[in-house]
Formats: structure tokens, sequence, C-alpha cells
């Protein structure tokens, strides 16, 4: 610790502290436009200068270090002088364009200039000026520069924490200038960041441009319902008009940055493709009718199949409260432990119960991937949780933390890895047991794993660095559920992470879930074999507890996950399958199967926002609340529980889903308590172990941390699995794109603007030989059925693999696969041209550029 004194207060900070975060923590406002808390110093705008006893000169407080018996003055004649100068700099080529900048009540400049700033400008030069309009760098993002006041926070912000180097700037000193690439953003995420730390009005969001002030908006803070990274966001409106979203960098996960999702994704809550009214299925059709009338037609029709099986899915976007009431109902009304929360995998929960139970860190991401070690298993963390990648890149880039990638698909973090290991998709479990055997084949103390196998070909850079680090953290993708392979990929994670704990290496682990709410779905126990908290329905002790805090009876016997439930539907055995906010029709790797299957359901109930297709299938369909339109809680991939809050009443005639529970409830007579959200909460708090004590008031602008769930360890290493089969051609592989996360988002009218049409991806050598140039129409074909789709073709990308994202409704990739074939075997062809006019070959947006 040293000591310094900062006017007349003296206070002790850590060795490499700067004078700006010295005066910080005292209080003490310093200005500054350069500078960023997440960014390294770049001591530029000469905001932040302050005088030093012993120094001659002035010097900049955020580049800095504090010295032991440092004395500071921040709020001298000369500083003030000095800072009125500068801001007399910035205001000579400045614009006085105030009333029509979207910047205006929130402008930084506008602030230091009424803080610091002269009451009379000494130059009388006519402005530069760069541009007469401005650009529209792309669908979302437009500039201004002659309001830059080359502060560099948008080009540091895109490089060193997005990764994505879409700006840039020109020239040099007062004609210094910001750009993209030919005055384009064509090739970056989007992601909106830019115009979020710029100071001024420089950088500009397309969608919120001339549509409110500050002042108009009434502003609510929440959590993005995208990816389970959780980030914060704090959504404004004007007069019940959803605006814009922006966050705040002093909260939650994100600390300000959002991905093009978060930021420019929200929209989709006003889409058109609202279920308006309650339908029931007449004479074929489904037809609008009131609640009473679907009320009760529903009650005939659930006495009609009383006595057959029933079946539950939901979806892991809804809050915890509403997942949790959505079992109680299915498991005290409807009698059934047949539930899940996923209609992409069947959730292999007794491989992931000991990773659950042993290794998974509640805690923050940040401290989390402050490892020595951090390896990312499977997925493109890239595209399924950006801002996840923002954390990964900081911590590769300033801690010097060892960032290892194991994965079929190559991401933007491959450039910060110290070792990358492509593999076949499947073949993770082979490489994690080669992994785990490297290090114990360098260490004879790690215990008996004499059933782990030896092959180590391709994991011995990993197995080194893991070897060399003091503590490592382990982040499993959750697109390894797709694979059959998926338990035996998990065992070896576990495995591993045994052997790294038997090696003193601290190791912690947590999911990279690409949905809002699945950790949430998990603890709240929407699964066929795990009660809320995560205890086996087996569990005798477990049950009786809920049964006491329920007053109801629960099934004992392990119930059907979604698999199980589409067959008894196929077989005739379904009476009652109730589908709460997702679409398995279009997720569920099977369209055809099922399709059969929910066409046999003797009564299929859809509760949903939006009239999916699945929907189009049902006997009943429900409107339910969407997001922004109920309170909840979501818990994020961290285990940390945060506040989903309500900023809008639900659309048309749709309820709260919390209310239609107690709807379907009332007509099988058997009413839920509570059914109030906060006493559903408080509930949760009270029953499930890993929520004990928590309370809503308590959970602030950054949320609580769930504890680490009871479940007991699994002792003892699983067995290695064969290595792979070689495959020859072509496979297809499927997750998430940049711009779309499941088919919520595709109803965002701003992501569409922005998003890539549907596309395949592939290798350049896989391109070449089969003579198909970048841009092309190819022709995907399994043996099920067809696609097709614009080729994108990616050096980086393994050969032999074929990846389309699953944001497309429109191309039914789910009709080329059958459940339990993953990765798919496919060909790829050119598909036969068809007419296309000029007109029609650049991009809207390129046609209609400013």
């Amino acid at each position: 610790m040293v000591s310094i004194t900062i006017d007349g207060q003296m206070l002790e900070v850590e060795a490499g502290s700067t004078v700006l975060n010295a005066a910080e923590r005292l209080g003490i406002d310093i200005p500054t436009f350069c500078y960023w808390k997440r960014l390294p110093a770049l001591a530029s705008c000469r905001m932040c200068l302050v005088e030093i006893e012993g120094l001659r000169r002035l010097q900049p407080s955020c580049a800095t270090v504090v010295t032991d018996g440092m004395v500071v003055r921040t709020n001298t004649p000369l500083i003030e002088e000095t800072r009125s100068s500068m801001l007399d700099m910035l205001l000579a080529n400045h614009p006085l364009d105030c009333p029509i900048c979207d910047k205006g009540g929130e402008c930084e400049l506008q602030d230091m200039v009424m803080a610091y700033g002269p009451r009379k400008s000494e130059f009388r030069d006519p402005k530069r000026v760069f541009h007469s309009k401005d650009i529209r760098l792309s669908p979302v993002i437009i500039m201004n520069v002659n309001r830059c006041i080359q502060c560099q926070r948008c080009v540091r912000m895109c490089e060193e924490v997005v990764g994505a180097v879409a700006l840039g700037t020109v020239e040099k000193g007062m004609d210094t200038a910001v750009t993209g690439f030919e005055g384009s953003l064509a090739s970056c995420d989007q992601c909106g960041n830019c115009v979020e730390v710029c100071p001024v009005g420089a950088l500009m969001s397309f969608p919120y441009r001339y549509k409110a002030r500050p002042w108009d908006l009434a502003e609510t803070d929440t959590i993005c319902p995208h990816c389970g990274t959780g980030c914060q966001l704090t959504v404004g409106a004007r007069k019940g008009e959803f605006m814009r979203v922006r966050s705040d960098w002093e909260h939650g996960v994100n600390r300000e940055t959002l991905c093009v999702r978060g930021r420019f994704g929200l929209d989709f809550i006003e889409s058109r493709d609202r279920i308006k009214r309650p339908m029931i299925r007449r004479d074929g059709a489904l037809t609008p009718v009131s609640w009473d009338e679907a009320g009760d037609y529903l009650r005939r029709r659930l006495s009609a199949v009383e006595g057959k099986a029933a079946g539950g899915l939901a979806s892991a976007r809804l809050p915890n409260e509403v997942l949790y009431q959505f079992q109680k109902l299915m498991r005290t009304v409807f009698r059934t432990n047949n539930i899940d929360c996923s209609s992409r995998w069947s959730t292999p929960f007794d491989a992931l119960g000991p990773l659950v139970a042993g290794f998974h860190a509640r805690a923050p991401l940040d401290e989390v991937v402050a490892s020595d070690c951090v390896l990312a298993v499977g997925g493109n963390v890239t595209e399924e949780n950006p801002v996840t990648e923002y954390l990964l890149r900081d911590a590769a880039r300033r801690r010097q933390t060892r960032l290892l990638m194991l994965s079929a698909r190559p991401s933007r973090l491959d450039a910060d890895a110290r070792a990358v290991v492509r593999v076949r998709p499947g073949g993770e479990a082979a490489s994690l047991a080669a992994v785990a055997a490297a290090l114990v084949a360098a260490d004879g103390q790690a215990g008996d794993v004499s059933a782990m196998t030896t092959n180590r070909a391709g994991s011995d850079r990993l197995a080194s660095a893991l070897k060399e680090s003091r503590s490592v953290t382990v982040l499993v993708s959750i697109d390894l559920l797709r694979s059959p392979e998926a338990r035996a990929t998990l065992q070896q994670i576990n495995n591993l992470l045994n052997v790294l704990h038997l090696l003193g290496k601290s190791p912690a682990m947590q999911f990279l879930f690409d949905r809002a709410n699945q950790m949430g779905a998990w603890d709240m126990g929407v699964l066929p074999a795990v009660l809320p908290g995560l205890s086996a329905v087996s569990d005798d002790a477990a049950r009786t507890a809920l049964e006491r805090g329920w007053g109801a009876a629960i099934p004992s016997e392990p119930g059907a996950a979604l698999d199980a439930m589409l067959e008894l539907c196929v077989d005739g055995r379904m009476g009652a399958l109730y589908i709460a906010g997702t679409d398995p029709l279009i997720a569920y790797p099977d369209r055809d199967f099922v399709t059969r299957a929910l066409g046999a359901a003797d009564l299929l109930i859809v509760q949903d926002t939006f009239l999916t297709e699945t929907a189009g299938l049902a006997e009943v369909v429900l409107p339910a609340a969407g997001f922004g339109e109920e309170a909840g809680t979501f818990t994020n991939n961290e285990g940390r529980l945060q506040t989903v809050r309500k900023f809008r009443e639900p659309a048309f005639e749709a309820r709260s889903n919390l209310a239609i529970f107690d709807f379907v409830a009332a007509l099988r007579k058997e009413p839920l308590q509570p059914s109030t959200q906060g006493e559903i909460f408080d509930e949760i708090a009270r029953l499930v172990p890993a929520y004990h004590g928590l309370t809503q008031e308590g959970l602030g602008p950054d949320g609580a941390f769930t504890k680490a769930a009871p479940t007991p360890a699994a002792g003892g290493f699983f067995p290695a699995p064969p290595a792979p089969k070689a495959t020859d051609g072509l496979v297809l592989v499927t997750g998430n794109g940049l711009f779309h996360n499941g088919y919520l988002s595709e109803r965002s009218e701003i992501l569409n603007t922005v998003a890539d049409d549907p596309y395949v991806e592939t290798s350049g050598e896989d391109a070449a030989e089969l003579g198909l140039p970048d841009g092309a129409q190819v022709v995907v074909r399994s043996a099920w059925g067809e696609l097709t789709a614009k080729l994108k073709v990616n050096r980086h990308f393994p050969s032999g693999l074929v990846f389309v994202p699953e944001n497309y409704r429109a191309l039914r990739l789910n009709s080329l696969m059958r459940r339990g074939e993953y990765p798919c075997p496919v060909e790829v062809r050119e598909a036969a041209p068809t007419f296309e006019s000029a007109a029609s070959t650049g991009s809207a947006f390129e046609q209609n550029r400013i």
C-alpha cells in the first residue's frame, strides 16, 4: 500500500493505482474524455490534468501511477485555465447543432462546458467541416464526424474489448476523423458499443434517431432475454412505445457493453405476430374466442383425457417464478413428472449432476475467468455469448490468462488463445480424456485413473498449459448437449476437473448457456428426474419437504423427457401435452417425428406470446404476456439471480403466465397457492436450497448469487469413450449466429436489417473442391430433406464441416435431421440458377445509403 494526499485528504491505495483511481475513492471528481474504465489509459484529451508537488508540469491523472507520499491538487487556477482552454479548442470546430443532436441532454461535452468551459470563445475562424451530411455506416449506426472530439473511445472499444477492429482513424491532429473501412461498417458486429461510449453525438443509433430525448423517456432496468450471460439493460419507452436500449456501466456482468442482440434486438416485443385472443380448434381451424369460452372448452377436453399421460414443456426464457409454477402445476395438478425445458436436446442430468454439484462456480464471471488458465469446450463463444467473449478477451490480453479452446467450430477468440484444438463434432469426449490422461502421466500422484485413455493426440498442448497453471476454469458450451455423445463428454469434463482438483489446480466450471434462464430452469426443477433444488425425484426426503411446503403429493417416479413424451404421443398414450413459450416444431432436431407426435396428442395446449408453428397445430392456444410484460427473475450462467422488470402492459387480451396457470388449475378445481410473483419468489427462497435467504429487495442492481447445489458429487472416474469413428464426406452442425438467438430474435425488424441472409458456412478447402464461390446459392441435402441458402466461405473453418445457423424459420433446418443423428451427413451442391434483376443484387441498405 502507498499513501497519497489529494486536495488535503490522505488515502492509502494499492501499489499500481492511478491518481484518478485514488481521487474516485475519495469522491473527488476529475473530468475525463478519453479515459474509460475498461480501456488502457490513453491520456490524449488532457482534461484530467492535475498538479503534483515536485513536478513542474501538469500530469494526466488517468495515466500517472501513485507513489508513496505523493501530494496532488486537482482544482487550482492553473488547472481551471487549462481545462477551459482545452474545451475552447474542442468547441472551436464543434458544430452548434445541439437542438437536433440525439446526444442532447446526455452529452458529456455539454456537461463539461457548463462545469469547466469558457464563457466566451476566443476562436473566430470558420469551423472545420468534414461532411455536410451525416454518414450511415451501417443499418444501425450513423455518424456525424464534425462532432467528433478525437477521444478514441469508439476505436479502442471496438478493437480492444469487442475484438472486431471495424473502426479506425484517418489524418491526424484536429483533422483526425473516425471512420469504418471505405465509409462502411459492413464487416462489424453492429453491437453499438461505439455509440454507447461516444461522449458526444458523433456516433448515433439510427433506429433511435430523432425519436425522443432522454427526459422524454421512462426508463426501466431489466435483464437481456437473449442469452445466458445475463446482461443488464435499461429500456427506454416514450408514451408506452419502446424507443431504445442502453446499459449502465456500473452494474451487471456486462459493465455497459452489449452485443447486437441486446442493444438492437429488443424490438421483437413490438412484433405484429402476437396472439391476440384465446383460440380453440373448430372444424380444423383455430378460432378466436373469449377467455370464458376457452375455459369451458378446455375444462371439457381435460375431463375427456383424464387418466391418460400428461406432459409439459416450458421455455428456458421464462422467469424463474413462471418455471417454478409450471413444474408445480404439472406435478400437483396434472400429477406427472413428465416435464422438460429444452426442445433441442435431451438433458442427461445423471452426467450433469456431478458437474453442477462438484465444480459449478456460482461466482462473478469476471472473477472466474481471472484464473491462470481458462479452457472453453465446445460451441462458438463469439456468436453464442458475445459479452462473455469480451470478458475472456480482456482476461487474455490484460491479465495474461492462458486461454485454451477445444471445439469443432472456430471463433474470434482463437486469435487470443494460447492453444486451439479442433475436433470433429462428438470427438470432444475422447480429446478431453486424452488431456486428463496426459496430466496423469505427468504426475503420478493423481490416484487410480487406469480406466482412462492414454490417447493424447492433439491434446498435449492443452495438458501442458493446464499443468503449468495454478488455477483453472472450464467453460462448457451448451452446444455439446446436441450430440448423442453428450453424456460421455460431460463425464470426461468431470474426469478432467477431478484430475485438476487432485493436482491442486482449484478447478471451477461454468456453463455457456444460449438461453436467458437455462440455469434457472434447471434450478426450478423443470426436468423429469429432478425436483426444484436439483434433488432427484426419487429422493424421499427432498420430495417430502416439497410436499409439505406445497400441501400436495408429488409422483415418486422420474418422468419422461421430451423425446419420451413425443414417443408417448406417437403411441397414442399422451392425453394432454402442455407447451409454454417454446416451439418444438421448428427447434426439435427431427421435424417429421415432432410433427407426427404433436398431431397425435389427444389435447395439445400451447401458451405463448407469438403465433408459432407449434401453436398452429394446437387445439387450445392461450395468449401469454411477453418479455417486459411481467416481472420475475432470471438466473444467469454465473448463478447470479437478477430482477426482470415489467415495463409495459400485456398486449391485446394476453394474460401473465402465472395468471394462465391459475386459470388452468382452477379448471381442474385444484388452485395453486401461492400464485403471485412475489409470493412465489418467497416460496422459492424458502424451499430451494440454492436460493435460501434471498429476498427481492436484496437483489439490487447487481443481483445476488445463489449457492452451490447440495447434491453429492459422484466418486471415482468415468471410463474413457472410444475414439470417434472417422467419417467421409461433409457433416452438418448448427447453433446460433451472431445476429440471432433462437427464433425469438427473428421477430426483431432491426436485427433482420443487420443479420446475414440464411447462410451455409464451410471451409475454403471444401468450397474449392466443390467448385463453389463465396456467396453462391447452394443446396444442402441430407437423406431426409434439403434447404437452399447462400454459401459463406470461412478460411478458418475445418474441412468436412458444414454449419447452418438454427435461427431461420424459413429454412426448416430440422427437416434435414433425425433425432439421435448429430452431426448429420449432408451433400452440398450449387443451386440451379434463378433469374435475378440487376437492381436486386445489392442489399437494400447499400442502395439507400446516405
